[in-house]
């Protein structure tokens, strides 16, 4: 009977478990409440008398809490275990809608921000690092669907906000929104899946960097994905309106083509990655978004530029999560601590990249950017080989 019980963890395990739905859950929940936010801005900057300028630092408050707070969540998972940490930044998280919407001037405006940035940032990586046990608990891949929930997530908090702040107000849809977060995380909490450290694990992942070079340049991979990502959201509309005489109704389909391919790959990446490996399944997508950015950057008009939109985010679907899943399996290194490194690397892609890409775009054009930025892509085709370390969680 013993042996049945041990080999048995090597087998392939169910497809849905109790496991996999609660770390489901705590994605949708962050992806959600990110959603939630974006409707609220245009509120929040005349609420406080924010300037351009000054929301753009508000924003980059958001971003600075971001960065500060995964590396301080990674080692915590190396103590803690990546459940306790979701659980706890999840339980934070859900009333910091409230306290952006009853500020009332700047400064608490800007300490409100930045925990709402901070406290999305440290459970982004407990719960990614929560996703990649899952994996190895369960044998298989999951890391993409993960991803799929938060783009679902954000989906239905942004799609909904408008229509709520403009039909119920300001207040009632953010204690609406507290309330739906708080009851996904109730519904996820006896579901998640409890890992406890090893012992040794919080010694050595401690708060320290990881001296290996692998999470920097798993990283990187990250990195040069997630410039395009942000990119696209900042830069893809104006694009279209200014350099391609689209109207503003076909403007707002570049990130609506990107999205929608991007949330339908990921629910099938899985699926994918289980049958044909990691790298392979990386380089695939690599080329995939190198042909898409090239589309966007030289297409004649608007629609072979929301081509190019739609297949870049094909192609760019599935590089996150298995760069995440790479990190969170390094040989010798705590799953947190991994992840907090390439998270990090990362969302900062996302977060400081797109306001230099507009000073670029000012001397070359954004035709000539989202060309170029392709060639971030070709950097993370040769590091594809690391995507290996993805698999592991099978073995």
């Amino acid at each position: 009977m013993d042996t049945r019980a041990s080999t048995r963890p090597s087998e392939p395990r169910a497809f849905i478990t109790r496991e996999r739905v609660g770390v489901a859950l705590l994605f949708l929940m962050n992806g959600f409440m990110i959603g939630a936010w974006a409707p609220k801005i245009p509120e929040f900057a005349s609420r406080l008398g924010l300037s351009e300028s000054t929301l753009g630092l508000m924003i980059l408050i958001f971003g600075l809490g971001s960065l500060v707070m995964m590396p301080i969540a990674g080692s915590q998972i190396a103590r803690f275990g990546s459940s306790r940490v979701s659980k706890y930044t999840s339980v934070l998280l859900t009333p910091t809608l409230l306290l952006l919407t009853w500020v009332g001037n700047i400064w608490a405006g800007a300490v409100a921000i930045f925990l709402f940035g901070g406290l999305i940032g440290a459970m982004d990586v407990a719960m990614n690092a929560n996703a990649v046990s899952v994996e190895k608990h369960m044998r298989r891949a999951i890391m993409s669907s993960c991803h799929a929930f938060w783009s679902l997530g954000g989906l239905l908090g942004s799609s909904t906000g408008g229509f709520l702040i403009e039909h119920i107000g300001v207040s009632a849809h953010a204690i609406l929104v507290t309330i739906l977060a708080a009851l996904m995380i109730a519904a996820a909490w006896p579901v998640v899946l409890h890992d406890a450290p090893h012992p040794d694990e919080h010694k050595r992942g401690g708060s320290r960097l990881p001296l290996s070079p692998l999470p920097w340049l798993i990283g990187i991979m990250a990195l040069f994905c997630m410039i395009p990502e942000g990119s696209i959201l900042d830069w893809g509309a104006l694009y279209m309106r200014n350099e391609l005489g689209a109207s503003v109704t076909l403007s707002g389909f570049a990130f609506a083509a990107f999205s929608l391919t991007m949330a339908t790959m990921r629910f099938a990446g899985d699926l994918i990655r289980d049958r044909f490996g990691a790298v392979l399944t990386l380089r695939v997508c690599a080329v995939i978004s190198i042909l898409g950015l090239l589309v966007i950057g030289f297409a004649p008009n608007a629609s072979i530029a929301i081509a190019g939109f739609a297949l870049t985010g094909i192609g760019i679907s599935n590089i996150v999560p298995i760069a995440f899943s790479a990190a969170g399996n390094l040989p010798g290194m705590a799953a947190g601590v991994g992840l907090s490194v390439v998270t990090t690397m990362g969302y900062s892609g996302i977060l400081v990249a797109p306001s230099g890409i507009g000073f670029i775009a000012e001397h070359t054009g954004l035709a000539a950017v989202f060309a170029g930025l392709s060639a971030l892509i070709l950097v993370v085709l040769l590091l594809s080989p690391l995507a290996r370390h993805a698999d592991n969680a099978h073995h």
